[in-house]
């Protein structure tokens, strides 16, 4: 009797100590995660506040999707099939548009479950017109990407479609589009994305940089490429032959942001002039967690390297959410680095990343 007691003395005392050293190891329990993701999907779609065709719940509708397959929940699938139906299943109205067709991207997953032609029949009308007809511009033709958020709005909508139909000028066409934007936007120096031309340095005097003189790349615009970049990857075969391209430029930007990821473990709203931008912003940092989660459960990112920067990351976000769901400290729509958020701010994209987040950091084998 005397053994047993100091048996169980010493596992309490050992718990105990485990707990004082690592508060933080409840938020990667997988139920814990499950639950957090159950209440943050339920709050913002009892909140909602833009068109369901809109680009922000394109990215907001990605998370729950991914919401749904971690949890199995029968009300967040069903949300995902009253959100389809009341769209008609129809992208938004600009044939030529990534942002219009961001929300396709979760009418292909339930295609894969539902198998009803009417889901995706919009969508493929649209990509037959976005394939053939010139970009409707007053000028000369440019190319259709050129703001760095359209690599998460476009091309995994449309590979999705490629390998749920087997049409593979889908693909084609992506690579295509994805690679002008590359040339274009990324700074082969810095591996980041500039948002768009705007932002890119020509050193002719006329650049616009942060108060510390340096580039100016835009947070979650270059979360929105990682989170671009990974849905891809996590549909492209294994064997395909543009694969190579993808990964190099993932491995690329996970380095470069894992330099950048803050003490508090998320990223600020300019990447380059942290100082400027106090408060972490959850939007840009939940798509970076989640892209560096699926790169080392998917063993193209080194574990050992990317899973202290990815639990940092997760243990930020998850303070970042109120008791009833809502998700805090996410910058209102914009295209730069601004000032102009707090713990109450929140947009449906900012849970949509948290989601997808929470969708890799439970895989994880910590």
């Amino acid at each position: 009797m005397k053994k047993l007691f100091v048996l169980l003395l010493i596992a309490f005392v050992t718990s105990s100590s485990f707990a004082k050293t690592d508060p933080d190891k409840k938020l990667f329990a997988a139920r814990n995660i499950k639950k957090t993701m159950k209440i943050v999907t339920d709050w913002q779609l009892k909140n909602p506040k833009h068109e369901l065709t809109d680009w922000t719940n394109g990215a907001f509708f990605a998370g729950v999707s991914a919401a749904w397959a971690t949890t199995k929940s029968k009300p967040i699938y069903q949300a995902m099939m009253d959100m389809g139906t009341k769209n008609g299943w129809k992208p938004g109205r600009r044939w030529y548009h990534a942002d219009d067709i961001a929300i396709c991207q979760t009418y292909v997953d339930l295609y894969k479950i539902e198998k009803k032609q009417e889901m995706i029949q919009s969508f493929v009308d649209t990509l037959a017109i976005f394939l053939k007809k010139p970009y409707p511009t007053r000028g000369n033709e440019i190319i259709k990407w050129w703001w760095c958020d359209a690599l998460f709005m476009g091309p995994p909508a449309m590979v999705k479609l490629a390998m749920a139909t087997g049409n593979n000028s889908y693909i084609e066409y992506s690579d295509k589009l994805f690679k002008e934007c590359y040339e274009l936007l990324y700074d082969k120096e810095e591996h980041l994305f500039a948002r768009d031309l705007k932002y890119v340095i020509k050193n002719d005097g006329k650049d616009i940089r942060e108060a510390n003189g340096k580039k100016i790349f835009w947070s979650r615009g270059n979360g929105w490429v990682m989170g671009g970049i990974v849905r891809v990857l996590n549909e492209l075969p294994a064997n395909y032959e543009g694969r190579d391209f993808y990964i190099t430029l993932f491995k690329e930007m996970s380095a470069r942001l894992k330099e950048l990821q803050q003490a508090d473990g998320l990223w600020r709203a300019s990447l380059l002039d942290p100082d400027s931008y106090p408060g972490g912003e959850v939007s840009g940092s939940g798509f970076d967690c989640y892209a560096m989660a699926w790169g080392i459960n998917n063993g193209i990112l080194d574990k050992a390297t990317y899973l202290p920067v990815v639990e940092k990351a997760w243990i930020a976000l998850n303070k970042c959410v109120k008791e009833d769901g809502h998700v805090g400290w996410v910058q209102p729509i914009g295209a730069d680095p601004k000032k102009n958020f707090n713990a109450e701010s929140w947009e449906v994209y900012g849970s949509g990343a948290f989601l997808l987040a929470g969708s890799e950091v439970i895989k994880l084998k910590r």
